[in-house]
């Protein structure tokens, strides 16, 4: 990948995005890669020669390793291990995922993942969390030979603001807060690991033998659905979003300082280039006709 430096910043964060450390190990796949799409994972081996990114674009990566190298080097508890590596081979490949944070809790673990993420993420809510932690239990159980009790993503928030955390009751009132994750049965999580790497695995195959890729589904493009937004005139943050223009009307009422904005579904991962290789992409370029 090129690394460019449009904005001039100082070197040593030229060095950091040319010196990427990350390593999924001896493993065939990562967990991180694992749960996301075969086709962008590929593209991107395809075509990594041909991929820019700027210096301006790895701040926040460059934040949260930060982050993980602090509260790494924190933690000195007999019960809690961290930044640990594990293994496991499902259906002949092998898998890997590094956890932040475990905490031993009788004869079963707590997992605790570290996020440097938006307000927006937290609000909402990201999938990616739930499948990602889901992942790292099947890791343990299979790897460690050891139940899990719970999973946690604790979520610092790079953008928060204490007078909106005032103001909304919504809001995340702290800039760390952490996040319950949902535990799914250990059947639930066998299977997915294992259809997910079937999936990649089919994909790898299309790949060696220079056959198409298979698609991108809308969840891997983080599809956003059309919705109506409820704003002050005037204003440009809205103040409710709605899927359906019934329910935006109903919250309007007789209320005549309101408006409704229209937004148009999109794909925001392939418009944002997200994933680097839209450009590159066959089902995007294809989108655009």
């Amino acid at each position: 990948m090129k690394i460019t430096n449009d904005y001039g910043l100082p070197q040593s964060f030229v060095n950091f995005a040319r010196n990427d450390k990350y390593s999924k190990g001896k493993a065939d796949i990562s967990v991180t890669s694992v749960i996301d799409s075969p086709r962008i994972r590929l593209m991107r081996d395809r075509h990594r020669d041909h991929m820019t990114s700027d210096v301006s674009d790895m701040i926040w990566p460059l934040f949260g390793t930060a982050v993980h190298h602090v509260l790494e080097s924190a933690s000195s508890d007999d019960d809690v291990t961290i930044e640990e590596r594990l293994f496991e081979t499902v259906n002949d490949w092998v898998l890997s995922g590094a956890i932040d944070h475990q905490r031993t809790d009788g004869n079963a673990i707590r997992i605790s993942d570290y996020k440097v993420t938006s307000v927006w993420s937290v609000i909402h809510g990201k999938v990616e969390w739930e499948y990602q932690l889901n992942c790292y239990a099947y890791l343990v159980e299979h790897a460690k030979k050891m139940p899990v009790k719970s999973l946690q993503v604790v979520a610092i928030l790079r953008d928060w603001n204490r007078r909106e955390a005032g103001r909304r009751p919504d809001y995340p009132q702290a800039p760390v807060i952490t996040i319950d994750v949902p535990l799914w049965p250990k059947s639930k999580r066998d299977r997915y690991v294992g259809d997910r790497v079937a999936l990649h695995q089919e994909a790898q195959i299309a790949f060696d033998l220079g056959n198409e890729l298979p698609e991108c589904s809308d969840e891997d493009r983080w599809k956003r659905g059309e919705a109506w937004a409820v704003k002050k005139k005037g204003n440009k943050r809205a103040q409710r979003v709605f899927d359906n223009e019934t329910s935006a009307h109903e919250f309007i009422g007789d209320q005549t300082n309101l408006e409704i904005e229209h937004r148009e579904g999109e794909y925001v991962r392939c418009n944002g280039n997200y994933c680097g290789v839209a450009t590159f992409c066959s089902q995007y370029t294809g989108d655009q006709k």
